[in-house]
């Protein structure tokens, strides 16, 4: 009918400036080779730095409906989206919920900053702060003034253990909730960051084998440093770890 899926490559982002290659810059050159009569608009889409499903619709009710209804999903305590990530380290419990507030913050100072509009994303689908030098940081005990001014949002993430080899897993993830960069952010809670997230990874320390939670706001974000048997079996380099893509992707959509 009026949907259209496709398979979204990591680091294209959803909107872009004029001139820059995005998906919505592709969508002309979709429709004409698709032969469409109608205009193509995005329904849901992961992130920029994320790869998976993206959903077209040629009919705007129906985009609309199915925008409402993602919406409605999530506030109902359902899980419309499902993704999966390979990570370096393996979570101790099979599966479980992560759920902790999450504020954007100025990098190098610990004051949150309120008011910077995020690009890329798309209906409900959360975008980045690219250009803002902004962080996303957990609060794990906002108080209630934060969240009533909206400072701090509440987050939640069911995940499950698929399968693990060689020290890393391959994890399922369903966010209740969107906000930018909540599935990095919160992997690296669980201390197991996604292979290939160079933003986040650096917050995550180990002493002696074992790994621990670093703040935020001390420890400066770098390429991820990957051990010289996961560089082996990836083929490749410590000079291409800043090659390697985000390794998180938008799996499944339910629809109504």
């Amino acid at each position: 009918g009026a949907l259209l899926a496709l398979n979204k490559p990591p680091g294209l982002p959803i909107l872009g400036h004029p001139g820059d290659l995005s998906l919505d810059a592709l969508l002309p050159a979709l429709r004409r080779r698709l032969g469409l009569s109608a205009e193509l608009h995005v329904v849901k889409a992961p992130a920029r730095e994320y790869s998976g499903l993206v959903l077209l619709s040629s009919c705007y009710h129906t985009t609309k409906k199915l925008q409402q209804f993602f919406t409605n999903a999530r506030q109902r305590g359902q899980y419309p989206a499902t993704y999966r990530a390979v990570t370096v380290g393996v979570p101790t419990e099979v599966e479980g919920e992560i759920c902790t507030g999450l504020c954007w913050q100025q990098q190098g100072d610990r004051a949150m900053v309120r008011g910077c509009l995020w690009a890329g994303g798309t209906g409900d689908t959360p975008g980045s702060a690219e250009g803002c030098d902004l962080q996303v940081v957990p609060v794990p005990a906002p108080g209630r003034r934060s969240l009533a001014r909206k400072d701090v949002k509440i987050t939640l993430t069911r995940y499950r253990v698929l399968s693990t080899v060689g020290g890393c897993a391959l994890l399922q993830l369903q966010p209740r909730t969107a906000f930018p960069e909540q599935l990095q952010v919160h992997l690296t809670l669980l201390l197991c960051p996604a292979l290939g997230d160079h933003e986040h990874a650096s917050h995550v320390g180990r002493v002696l084998g074992v790994p621990f939670f670093l703040n935020p706001g001390t420890t400066a974000t770098c390429t991820q440093v990957l051990d010289e048997e996961l560089l082996s079996q990836l083929g490749l380099s410590p000079q291409q770890i800043h090659h390697l893509p985000l390794h998180i992707h938008l799996q499944e959509l339910v629809l109504p």
